[in-house]
């Protein structure tokens, strides 16, 4: 089982995950034509992409699966409400699958377990992936950590978990109040604290890669997100690895 990140922040989120020739992405931020170039940088054809996982609505990570599922043909899963806002919104994808909350599924080889998450979306969910023997956290998008997150994300294998941004960055920036009140709320996204928090808790000696996403560009630095996550497990601050908004990252194995 492997995955990369084909890009993370506010312009754009998609993730590809591998395992027994089964390969799915989870969210598609990007237009057709650039989620199709940064497959490509990772060596993969796009039209080997066998379904698209949702997490939720939002532009940043739906912008252009409707789009993707109409080219190459592949199904898209997602929650009954994320597809009804994009229905509303006109850019509902035709070919979906809709799935429950709280309800595991198959792709292929992949066994796929939704994680319902509080963000100012409507039913959004985050993913846990698992060949059968090891297990891929994906969590991006987040205001707050509840007992029910801690208890799906326990034991991963490997973890990629929001950073958005650091509290002192983001309270002294330049976003208007308004934009940093969202950020802020509990329907927000998740600071380096809260991530760093969440990891001391979920962690087990499983743990073979972390991987720091979904960081602003103007709130966060890579090596704030890094120290905190290390932090968490008392490790060197390389070991974490951050997903790039511009160049994603490269293939991650776990065994």
């Amino acid at each position: 089982m492997r995955f990369a990140c084909l890009g993370s922040g506010s312009r754009g989120n998609a993730w590809l995950v591998e395992a027994g020739g089964t390969r799915v992405l989870v969210d598609c931020g990007f237009s057709t034509r650039e989620t199709t170039k940064r497959l490509e940088r990772l060596g993969i054809e796009a039209d080997t992409v066998s379904a698209v996982l949702l997490t939720h609505e939002h532009a940043d990570h739906a912008r252009g699966v409707a789009g993707f599922s109409a080219r190459y043909r592949c199904e898209v899963w997602l929650t009954h409400g994320a597809h009804g806002m994009l229905e509303a919104m006109g850019g509902a994808p035709q070919c979906v699958r809709a799935i429950d909350s709280h309800g595991a599924f198959a792709v292929g080889a992949l066994e796929i377990t939704p994680v319902a998450v509080p963000h100012d979306a409507r039913e959004p969910v985050q993913f846990v992936l698992s060949d059968g023997q090891r297990r891929l956290g994906i969590l991006t998008d987040a205001g707050h950590v509840t007992p029910h997150m801690e208890a799906m994300f326990s034991g991963c294998d490997a973890l990629a978990i929001e950073c958005n941004h650091d509290l002192d960055l983001l309270r002294q920036g330049s976003y208007p109040p308004a934009l940093k009140a969202r950020i802020l709320s509990r329907y927000g996204h998740l600071d380096n604290g809260m991530a760093r928090q969440l990891l001391a808790k979920v962690a087990s000696d499983r743990l073979q890669h972390v991987v720091a996403a979904h960081l602003s560009e103007e709130n966060n630095r890579p090596e704030l997100a890094q120290r905190a996550l290390a932090g968490a497990l008392g490790c060197e601050v390389g070991w974490i690895g951050v997903a790039d908004q511009e160049l994603g990252s490269d293939w991650r194995q776990i065994v």
